[in-house]
Formats: C-alpha cells, structure tokens, sequence
C-alpha cells in the first residue's frame, strides 16, 4: 500500500505543483518573480504552450528551493545542520531536536531531516525535468524562451544532484519524469555523477542569455551556470578547467563589480551578488539573518562554535562586521552578522545569497596553485584577504598555499550551504580535523545515510552507505 501510495503521489506531483501555480494563494510564485499568473486551472501541456504560465513554472521551482530543502538557508538547512555536523555551529537546544543528531554525529537512516533532503531534492528534480519535457514539447513558445526556461531547469537539476552527491555519495541522476522508471533506477558512480553534472551545466550555459531575467539577479544566466561549473570543477580536481570557470566570472568587470565594505556584501543590491533568492513577501529579509542572528541568550538552537571565532587573526574586519554576540550573566555566545536584518522591514534589505564573487577567488587561488602558477594563486588569496583587513598571505610554497585557501575559506565562506563540511570531505580533512573534536565522530561520517523509507521503496539503491 505504502508503495503504491508513493508512485501515484510521484505522478501527480507535477500537475499539483501546475494547479497550485494557477490558483491565486498564499504561496504564489507571483510573490517571487512578479510575474502574473491566470486564476483558472489548466492542463500540464497547456502550460508549456504559453510563455506566462511557463516561466511561472519555473518560478515555482525557485520558490521552492527557497522555501523548502537543503538550500532554503533557515534552521532545517545544510547551513545549520551541517554546520552542527562539523566544527562551526554549537548546539544549545532541547536535546529531542534533529539538531542534535548532527551535532553528536548519531545520525540514523530515519533521521527525519536526512529523510525530508532528499525526497524534496527529487521532487524539484522531478519537476524540472517536467518543464524540459514540456517545454520541449512546445509547439508554441519561441526558440528564445525555450532555450531561457531549459537553461535554467537543467542548471536547477544540476545544482541538486550535486548537493545530493556530495552528501549522500552515488545517487540516482534522474533525467526523465517517468515515475516507474524513477522508483526503480539505481545509483550512479561519482565519476559519472560529476560527468552528467558538467554535461547538464554545459547545456545550460550554452542555452541562458548573458543578461539576467530581473535586475535582482534571481533567476539564473550563463554566469550562474559557470559559476556553479567552477564548482563542481573545484570539486573534481579539474583544475584548469575550474580556473577557467571561474576567469569567466572575474573578468567579467562590467556586471560584478568588487565591493570593499563588508557590510554591504550581503544586502539585496550588492555587485558581488552572483545568485539570490527573493523573499516570497516585499519586506521579508534572508533566512540566514532570520535562523542565525540571536537577540538574546541562550540559543534557542546553534550558535557559532567559540573555537571558530577565536581562530580569526586578530586583524580580521570578518571578525569585527561579520560575527555578534549576546551575554547572559557570564555566558556568551556568537552568531553570525553577515546578514544584518532578522525581521521584516518595510521594503526587503537582503536576499538569500547562494554564490558570490569571493567564492570565485578562492576556486582560482586553489585550482591555479594545484597548477603550479604560486604567484596567481597568491594574488586571488590575497584579494580576499586585504578586502578583510589582513596582509598579504605568507605562505610561500603550493603545500602552504593550498592550507591557505582552505583556511581562508573558512573564514570567508562560513554559515553558506555547508562549505566547511563540504572542504573537509574533498580535501580529505574531515577526520583530520574533526576526530577528538566532534564526541561520536567516525569515519564512515563522510556521507549520510540513505533513507531507510527509500532503500525500502527502492532495493536498487542498496547497499546502505557504510556505517549506517
């Protein structure tokens, strides 16, 4: 019963999230990208026949990588969790919360946040998978518009099976919108995974147009592919190709512009955005200011791991802008700054960044020094640095400069979809770093556990990740 429960909500998934777009609610796609929407119900290939109620399919799957998932930046995030999961984030909380399974590494197959990850990861899979389809099918939408809203999916499938692969190792790479097919298809190899990731971000670079869909930087353009390609390069140790990647981006002078405050890297407006996400309502602010930012003690949940802070050099303005605290009798805890509004203002300050500028430095100064070019290396890292304050790196040789990225790093990147965790596993740190650190911390932590709920839907996902 259970699986059949299952299927029959995978093949209506799509259409439900269509109807829901088409029906003037509370959790409008309308609120996103201010696009209008008809108040009537259509049919699914209907709506790739016209280029409002398209692109409103589209907006939807932003929304809801903003609102729900391992990206959405609140408390159910891989910001937090992960951060927990590693040396970033403390937990404070009840000890009944899911928090705390992070942070003690007591992860189960049934955790609930494990669980919620990856069968929202796949349902957004799913449904940009159904505007490629649709959108293919298309007799009526114009080859600009086509190319504009397959771009964009493909990039959005990409970005997931990337998260995904990183946290729960070889996954399915889902393609199709055939449901049979998807609750039978089995795990892919890494290498393969990272093949079908470039392939896709590839496409999608080749069909977005240079300018972005709004000014607000919100939907994706050829520079938001490369930026994730530079990435996923980063990650698959090709480097010149990641260097390259990531040259598209800095050279690119006229649209991302380096800015020197760092108290205005994080609002709405800045030139160093890359990709955000836009508040659902005018006047709502980023998740990360409304999770993270603490206005009185104890933490309800997490707060910045004390360690962490005071491994900032003293120089450091990330330090002084980018971290606060709050006291109660003689404790104290830290939170992280970067964005500066927790609640609503009266017109949104700050959108939820997802890449920025910085990143692209820092994927530079790594894959130029694992290529030997030690003086370009330094300069990228030590763009990041002056702009904090600091002087130039003194590390001298590759092995020192590499330690210096993925320090810098740290402390550039911290409380950003799980960078630090993310650095540790690729760098092969994580039980350098973390064992004698983190009570409970084993090895086999790498990766998190498949859900049990879909080894039982689907045995071909078997075996189990190691240690679970």
């Amino acid at each position: 019963m259970e699986t059949k429960l299952y299927l029959r909500k995978q093949i209506t998934l799509f259409k439900r999230i269509i109807i829901s777009l088409l029906v003037i609610s509370g959790y409008s796609c309308e609120s996103f990208v201010e696009v209008n929407s008809p108040s009537g119900q259509l049919s699914t290939e209907a709506v790739f026949e016209d280029k409002s109620t398209a692109n409103a399919a589209v907006s939807n799957i932003y929304a809801s990588l903003r609102d729900s998932g391992m990206l959405t930046g609140n408390s159910v995030s891989i910001t937090t969790k992960m951060g927990a999961y590693t040396d970033e984030l403390n937990f404070y909380g009840i000890s009944s919360g899911t928090t705390l399974n992070f942070y003690n590494n007591t992860l189960l197959p049934t955790n609930p946040q494990v669980v919620s990850w990856w069968k929202t990861a796949y349902s957004q899979i799913y449904a940009a998978n159904s505007v490629i389809q649709g959108v293919t099918a298309s007799a009526t939408l114009a080859t600009t518009d086509k190319n504009q809203f397959i771009g964009e999916a493909l990039f959005i499938r990409s970005l997931l099976h990337f998260y995904l692969l990183n946290l729960y190792g070889d996954v399915p790479y889902v393609t199709a919108t055939n449901y049979k097919q998807n609750t039978t298809i089995g795990r892919s190899s890494t290498n393969l995974l990272y093949s079908k990731i470039i392939e896709d971000l590839q496409t999608s670079f080749s069909l977005l147009p240079e300018s972005y869909f709004s000014a607000d930087r919100t939907r994706a353009n050829k520079a938001v592919a490369m930026a994730l390609l530079a990435r996923v390069y980063l990650y698959s140790k090709a480097w010149a190709e990641a260097a390259n990647a990531a040259s598209y981006l800095l050279n690119n002078t006229a649209t991302y512009k380096w800015e020197n405050d760092l108290n205005k890297i994080f609002l709405k407006g800045s030139t160093v955005t890359i990709w955000q996400y836009k508040p659902g309502v005018e006047g709502q602010n980023s998740a990360e200011g409304g999770s993270m930012i603490l206005l009185t003690g104890p933490p309800a949940d997490v707060a910045l791991n004390p360690n962490f802070v005071n491994a900032f050099e003293i120089s450091d303005q990330r330090r002084q802008k980018w971290i606060g605290s709050v006291s109660k009798g003689t404790s104290t805890w830290y939170f992280a700054t970067k964005y500066k509004a927790k609640l609503k203002t009266a017109t949104s300050t700050e959108y939820s960044i997802i890449f920025r500028l910085a990143e692209q430095y820092l994927i530079r100064a790594e894959a130029r020094a694992q290529q030997g070019d030690l003086i370009g290396a330094k300069e990228d890292l030590n763009k990041i640095r002056q702009n904090a304050g600091l002087g130039n790196t003194p590390a001298v040789s590759q092995q020192e400069i590499l330690e210096a990225v993925i320090q810098e790093r740290r402390f550039e990147l911290f409380t950003e979809s799980a960078h630090r965790f993310f650095d540790l596993k690729r760098t092969g740190q994580l039980d350098s770093q973390l064992i004698g650190v983190k009570n409970g911390w084993n090895s086999t932590d790498n990766l998190l556990p498949v859900p049990e709920s879909e080894l039982t839907l689907n045995p071909n996902l078997l075996p189990q990740n190691p240690g679970y």
